[in-house]
């Protein structure tokens, strides 16, 4: 399977644009977003967990990065509630399951630098932001690995952003409020993937914003 494959095009899936599709397991949906292979894919999906459901155990052959959107996500290493951001480096393994609420969780595959070993569990909703560069802007980083970052940015409300190029791409997932730029307007939910050299201004409006942001991880050229 091939799916928003070209990574030197600007892609933009929106609540609107959902379809979620069963996977192999009783219980679990994906709404893919980006996918090259079949079951074993370098891929990006939203993944739905029905409540008290269970994925077989596995191992990420590639690196596998969770961010919780809902609900809380388990595996036999421990609980990740919401705002939970989840590392796992090739090679590791587990058997994850949820609760009576169920979940759904923001997933990366198979998109790690086979040198970068970091595994992690970060209750986002316990650590402290930073300043951003503007006012009503703050930051909290998740991981770096060479030019690769990622971050949770807060948006205040009719927050300002500077025009800025993004060098390695950056890809956007908004887990509250609308973010904006001069090309459109994305609700809670919706993801975006801009190329390797775009740009953008960026701004909120009354709503504010909280976005999951990952930049200079994409190809420079297809």
């Amino acid at each position: 399977m091939h799916l928003n494959d070209d990574f030197s095009q600007r892609v933009v899936i929106t609540p609107n644009d959902y379809n979620w599709v069963d996977s192999p397991t009783a219980g679990v949906e994906r709404m893919m977003l980006d996918r090259i292979g079949d079951e074993v894919a370098r891929a990006t999906s939203l993944v739905r967990y029905a409540p008290n459901s269970r994925f077989p155990a596995h191992t990420h052959g590639g690196g596998e990065e969770i961010f919780v959107l809902e609900g809380i996500f388990a595996d036999e290493h421990g609980e990740y509630p919401k705002g939970s951001y989840l590392r796992n480096p090739i090679g590791s393994s587990h058997s994850p399951h949820v609760g009576p609420e169920g979940a759904i969780i923001f997933v990366k595959l198979h998109q790690f630098d086979s040198a970068d070993q970091r595994q992690c569990a970060v209750d986002t909703n316990a650590q402290p932001w930073r300043q951003g560069l503007v006012d009503g802007l703050t930051v909290m980083s998740l991981h770096s690995y060479l030019g690769e970052n990622v971050a949770l940015v807060k948006w205040a409300p009719n927050t300002q952003f500077n025009p800025h190029r993004h060098w390695g791409g950056e890809e956007i997932f908004v887990i509250e409020g609308t973010f904006h730029d001069e090309h459109g307007s994305y609700p809670k939910g919706s993801w975006l993937r801009s190329p390797h050299l775009s740009q953008h201004t960026p701004f909120t409006k009354e709503d504010g914003a909280l976005i999951y942001v990952k930049v200079g991880h994409l190809p420079e050229a297809v």
